[in-house]
């Protein structure tokens, strides 16, 4: 018999001599992974920011709004570091969203070889600051953030925050 798109059990709902299908419910209307790419200069970091923030509201994501403001803080700190320290060796950079059930991720990947370590506050800096930022929104938020090579050589710098179980 053919499917018809109607799953892997061909039979209609309902219909059928055996007992119903007993599957686990699908994936959330909000879950699933968006990717974009844009070139490694300054004008990326508001569009990114502009991207994630109308993906996030076009899905439906629960998210509460002092999570937005981290996620796009996340957002524009890992992209402007691509801009800043990888657009030489990498003339592009690619931004992914994953959202889970219970969970957001955001990863920037670039081409550029070297991990970038996190400064500590020095006063007299103006700027340096962008992984500490992204590091303390991300434990405040109770998420995980980490880097990793990628098979191409270069890097891909994320941070996946819970979301809220107030709104979920």
């Amino acid at each position: 018999m053919e499917n018809h798109g109607r799953g892997f059990d061909s039979r209609p709902e309902g219909g059928g001599d055996g007992p119903p299908d007993r599957r686990a419910p699908g994936p959330l209307p909000y879950e699933g992974v968006w990717r974009f790419t844009a070139p490694a200069v300054d004008a990326s970091v508001p569009q990114a920011r502009h991207a994630v923030r109308d993906l996030l509201w076009r899905q439906g994501v629960p998210v509460s709004d002092d999570l937005v403001q981290g996620l796009l803080l996340i957002v524009s700190e890992l992209v402007t570091n691509a801009v800043r320290h990888a657009a030489l060796l990498s003339p592009m950079l690619a931004v992914e969203v994953a959202v889970g059930a219970e969970w957001v991720r955001i990863s920037v990947e670039d081409n550029h070889p070297y991990r970038p370590t996190a400064l500590e506050a020095d006063h007299g800096q103006t700027g340096g600051r962008g992984l500490l930022l992204v590091r303390e929104v991300t434990r405040e938020s109770g998420g995980v953030c980490d880097v990793e090579h990628t098979a191409s050589g270069g890097k891909v710098i994320w941070a996946a925050l819970p979301l809220s179980p107030s709104v979920v």
